[in-house]
């Protein structure tokens, strides 16, 4: 009989703690954590909203060639991002000079709006580029 291990859950980063902060401050919907998105493999988001189904996930390590910049660890995380989009979530990834304010409030105001049809979200930015 296999064994089963068990996985204990992973300890919130200070840029999970600070992206929650915001998102907490701008009133976004709630978001679950550590959300095991694929009944196959293991994935995980850092965070779910489920009516949404927008899975946000906050990419730490960024300048000091940590698992994300590494070929393996990249290729992986684009490996699990497709699966995500195939399977119907929205990807949304988060580095440490992305984690702001107006980048957060923009973002719940999105997700606000997938969760009630028929309230278009209103931006503080132009969401159409300039010509």
């Amino acid at each position: 009989m296999p064994r089963l291990r068990f996985r204990a859950p992973k300890s919130p980063s200070r840029l999970e703690e600070r992206f929650l902060m915001l998102w907490k401050h701008v009133k976004g919907p709630d978001l679950e954590r550590e959300y095991r998105f694929h009944h196959e493999r293991r994935w995980r988001a850092d965070f779910a909203q489920m009516e949404a189904r927008v899975l946000i996930e906050i990419e730490g390590g960024i300048w000091v060639n940590g698992r994300h910049n590494r070929a393996a660890g990249f290729n992986a995380d684009l490996e699990k991002y497709m699966e995500a989009g195939l399977a119907g979530w929205r990807v949304f990834r988060f580095g440490p000079d992305q984690i702001t304010m107006e980048n957060v409030e923009r973002l719940a105001v999105i997700v606000a709006a997938a969760i009630r049809p028929g309230h278009a979200p209103t931006l503080h930015h132009a969401e159409t580029p300039k010509h």
